[in-house]
């Protein structure tokens, strides 16, 4: 199990309302593609996102799980909508919607790729997933960082739960 420090990455970045992040991956999660306001969330340069596993900003609060239903869901439906907790390349954060969508070769109709488009989220989704998180990580036994959100102020305190 990674473990991580009470002091690491609690500074949340806003995403800005109406803005619109997208990239693009091959079938193995490497990308390929990424619009400026990837690169701007992110934190990261371009040619620093291109040829890297998207998961270079997979924050350590997500529940593994969710990204194992994630593939399942994508594989079974075609599509997968979420929310999630980002790691920023400074190690602060940010929460999107996510829709991911295969991309197909438009000459065989063979899939090639996924399209993950995000938004910015309300207060009350991020409580949610957040809570979410918490839950699935207890379930599994995974240390958790407990996060409680206030409306002026953002306070995290790290617990391990794991007995």
């Amino acid at each position: 199990m990674k473990v991580y420090k009470e002091s690491n990455f609690q500074v949340e970045y806003s995403v800005v309302e109406n803005s619109v992040i997208v990239s693009e991956t091959n079938l193995k999660g490497v990308i390929t593609s990424v619009n400026n306001n990837f690169v701007e969330i992110s934190g990261y340069k371009e040619e620093e996102l291109l040829g890297n596993n998207h998961n270079i900003i997979r924050h350590p609060d997500v529940p593994k799980i969710i990204f194992k239903e994630l593939w399942a869901s994508l594989e079974r439906e075609g599509k997968w909508i979420g929310i999630v907790k980002n790691l920023r390349k400074d190690k602060s954060y940010y929460w999107v919607k996510v829709m991911i969508l295969p991309i197909y070769d438009k000459d065989n109709n063979k899939k090639i790729g996924y399209k993950s488009v995000r938004t910015s989220v309300s207060f009350e989704e991020k409580l949610e997933a957040q809570r979410n998180y918490d839950l699935l990580k207890i379930k599994t036994g995974d240390a958790i960082r407990k996060v409680i959100y206030e409306k002026e102020n953002l306070k995290e305190v790290f617990l391990n739960l794991k007995k």
